[in-house]
């Protein structure tokens, strides 16, 4: 394993720095795609990219139950338009965001 992904411990926090990307996440921690790829199937058993969408959902979630609203809340977790992100709420969880349920 790669001795430098393996010691970063706040991975959600470079996420949320290199805007959910797997390209400038792969960048910023000096590793190709491919490595990164592969160190996120061993340690997370999923491909980066699939890694972030949960973790970004679950980011939008908590930013919901918190009370922002879903504009604010899909600028915080990167979207463009709340409407991209209103779409991608509907694809990972079912249901379109709102203040009173998971997303």
């Amino acid at each position: 394993m790669n001795r430098r992904l393996g010691s970063i411990r706040e991975w959600v926090t470079l996420a949320q720095l290199c805007d959910w990307s797997v390209v400038k996440l792969a960048r910023k921690c000096n590793v190709s795609v491919r490595t990164l790829e592969r160190f996120f199937l061993q340690t997370h058993g999923l491909p980066p990219r699939e890694w972030l969408s949960r973790e970004r959902q679950k980011t939008a979630v908590a930013c919901l139950q918190q009370g922002l609203t879903v504009k604010e809340t899909a600028a915080r977790v990167g979207y463009k338009t709340a409407s991209g992100f209103t779409r991608a709420c509907k694809r990972y969880h079912g249901v379109p965001p709102s203040l009173d349920t998971s997303c």
